[in-house]
């Protein structure tokens, strides 16, 4: 019985630690746990190296253009939470469409209501936003949506429904909106509590945490 408590918490610590671990293993922030990814806990700030027995000895060396591009895919399919059918699932649209390639990937990944929830500020990261969703406190334009990957279009405004607004991830909305940043092409409306996508995200304006010339790049060879 002893043996299966220890393995038991040695997995659950596994899967406290494993989105930290994404993020070492990219070398970079994915801001993948919220606001603690900006206080000293953050992972990174202890440990600047990827994981592994070798992660350290490996820190600095030397990379490919093929691992540099399978990085910068990793990281960005990671930020926005998706398998690699998903997102694969999104470039092929990009591919096919008569814009050019990167503005287009980038607007079909921004766009997804779990993404825009979370660029609002309210959900405290990508995964939370994807939950709230998932469990249906958001309504689109009046009517209630509960699928992540829901493409928002421009004026298109997202409410929290008015059961919800009792619900623990809400309770301390007003405070937290005080000090978020919110994202230039969609509006936070403080009085009504809703979110308007104003224009579409243009990729030459946002700081990404990827590159997607790499990850265009990745997906042609």
């Amino acid at each position: 019985m002893g043996v299966v408590d220890v393995n038991q918490e040695e997995y659950n610590m596994s899967q406290k630690n494993a989105q930290c671990r994404l993020c070492r293993r990219s070398g970079k922030k994915l801001y993948l746990k919220g606001e603690r990814c900006n206080t000293s806990k953050c992972a990174l700030v202890k440990r600047n190296y990827a994981p592994g027995l070798h992660g350290q000895k490996l820190a600095g060396g030397r990379v490919s253009d093929y691992g540099k591009q399978l990085r910068e895919k990793q990281s960005a399919k990671v930020r926005y939470n998706l398998t690699e059918k998903q997102f694969k699932g999104y470039f092929d649209k990009a591919v096919n469409h008569k814009d050019e390639t990167g503005q287009v990937f980038f607007g079909l990944l921004e766009t997804r209501l779990d993404n825009v929830m979370y660029r609002a500020g309210l959900g405290l990261s990508i995964k939370h936003a994807r939950q709230l969703v998932n469990h249906a406190h958001f309504t689109v334009n009046g009517k209630k949506v509960n699928i992540p990957s829901y493409k928002l279009k421009v004026n298109d405004v997202v409410g929290i429904r008015p059961s919800s607004l009792k619900n623990n991830a809400f309770t301390d909305l007003k405070e937290r909106m005080k000090n978020r940043e919110v994202s230039d092409w969609i509006f936070y409306d403080e009085k009504e509590s809703t979110v308007k996508v104003t224009q579409l995200p243009d990729i030459k304006k946002i700081s990404t945490d990827f590159d997607m010339k790499s990850i265009i790049e990745f997906y042609s060879r």
